[in-house]
């Protein structure tokens, strides 16, 4: 059976007109798996059957797809339906590089619900943003390859060497960073190895033309502004204090200050442990002292601790109670969308685009940074400004910073350290001149 699906696949070789969705063919494998131990099972299965019973049909003969054989439960249509996921799409011009999984045909019912379950694992084993981005490069590197009448399977690390210099070069008009093209080279990586054809970064025409790019076009990260404690407070009086909006929003931005979380953290929350398939973390209130929030981030799972603030105003805590309490929310998103004029709150949670809008939108309005220009402010903040905030402004011991962001070293934690005394340890004087 092995053979046999080696032998199908091999005969479907996949041009550049690759537009397959990555999680079809994540999960094409998973149903191989799948496959193959109910084919195992079958195999077991025969080798009990009753020597005067009537002979079972071997591997070759159920791959006959005859009328006279064929059964509801077949096994061969199960294959037939994973190597069928596996197929690309003739469809390039979409602008959708994530599109709706489609439904799962010629599967026996008692393996519905597990290929069902598989179907969520994939999804879960990496972010929406991150599935997108995979995509987006894929199709681009794929679209690149076609017009240099280039394949892209199997994969070839001359051609991706010439990708990558097309990037950096600016060849057609389209010079990228250093950081997308490292990006690009991760995504290519991952959307190989889900095809079953590894690609071996080491390879010297990847390794050496990437270091050359690195060499001759690297520059200093351009960050994002810091939220300081500050700004903060001016930002929240832009707020409206009479509407739900404005209540839900200035909860976001203490929580999302006081926490150091990532936007897509804060969204991700519910009000209790196990409430929605979708959660990254839940909220638990202990009286007098705080908030402790169990979260899944980048880096696993993490409990962040939120004290009461020194103010009312300015209390996370406080600002969190008032949003449930007349939001009335008591299970599921901590965060929602709010309409019918502020007055009404919706049951869907809300994107974790709408932070970074929150963030830029207020900061703009408070006037921080009011010493550049229009133009050069509004692309200063995001999300990231509330982590680098805390970052920069908490007087605490750094590893105390380093555990509330989830950061795995204290060099990440500096990189986030902005608009602080950098000449606060003098050496130059430490050492006599």
């Amino acid at each position: 059976m092995a053979a046999l699906l080696a032998t199908e696949m091999g005969k479907k070789r996949c041009t550049c007109r690759t537009n397959t969705t990555n999680d079809n063919l994540a999960l094409s494998f998973v149903l191989l798996f799948i496959v193959r131990m109910a084919v195992f099972s079958a195999q077991n299965s025969e080798k009990h059957v009753d020597p005067t019973s009537a002979p079972s049909h071997s591997t070759a003969a159920v791959i006959d797809h005859s009328p006279a054989e064929a059964v509801a439960d077949d096994l061969p249509d199960i294959i037939d339906a994973v190597l069928a996921m596996g197929q690309p799409s003739d469809d390039f011009s979409g602008e959708n590089t994530a599109p709706a999984a489609q439904p799962i045909v010629g599967l026996p019912a008692h393996l519905e619900g597990l290929a069902e379950r598989a179907r969520d694992y994939v999804e879960a084993a990496s972010s929406a943003n991150t599935r997108r981005a995979y995509a987006a490069d894929w199709k681009h590197f794929c679209a690149w390859a076609r017009r240099q009448h280039l394949d892209v399977l199997p994969p070839n690390p001359q051609t991706v060497g010439l990708y990558i210099t097309a990037q950096a070069s600016g060849s057609g008009g389209d010079k990228k960073s250093v950081s997308t093209i490292e990006r690009r080279l991760s995504a290519l990586t991952w959307n190989f190895s889900q095809r079953g054809q590894p690609l071996d970064r080491k390879d010297r025409h990847i390794a050496t033309v990437l270091a050359g790019i690195r060499n001759s076009h690297a520059s200093p990260p351009r960050q994002k502004e810091a939220i300081l404690p500050e700004d903060l407070i001016t930002m929240l009086e832009t707020l409206d204090r009479a509407g739900l909006r404005g209540l839900r929003d200035r909860a976001m931005l203490l929580l999302g200050f006081a926490g150091g979380l990532r936007r897509s953290e804060i969204v991700g929350l519910d009000v209790g442990r196990d409430q929605t398939e979708d959660s990254s973390g839940w909220i638990e209130f202990f009286p007098d002292k705080g908030v402790l929030v169990t979260l899944r981030g980048k880096t696993g799972w993490r409990e962040v601790e939120i004290g009461r603030g020194s103010s009312d105003a300015t209390c996370p805590v406080v600002a969190l109670q008032i949003w449930l309490k007349l939001a009335r929310i008591g299970h599921g998103p901590l965060f929602r969308r709010v309409a019918g004029q502020g007055k009404k709150v919706g049951a869907e949670r809300l994107n974790d685009q709408e932070v970074a809008r929150l963030v830029k939108r207020t900061a703009l309005a408070a006037g921080v940074r009011g010493d550049l220009s229009e133009g050069d402010r509004a692309t200063k903040f995001s999300g990231h400004s509330l982590r680098a905030g805390l970052a920069s402004s908490a007087e605490v011991d750094e590893r105390h910073v380093q555990k509330q962001l989830g950061h795995a070293s204290a060099e990440m934690t500096r990189r986030y350290q902005r608009r602080r005394d950098r000449f606060r340890v003098n050496l130059t004087k430490a050492s006599g001149l």
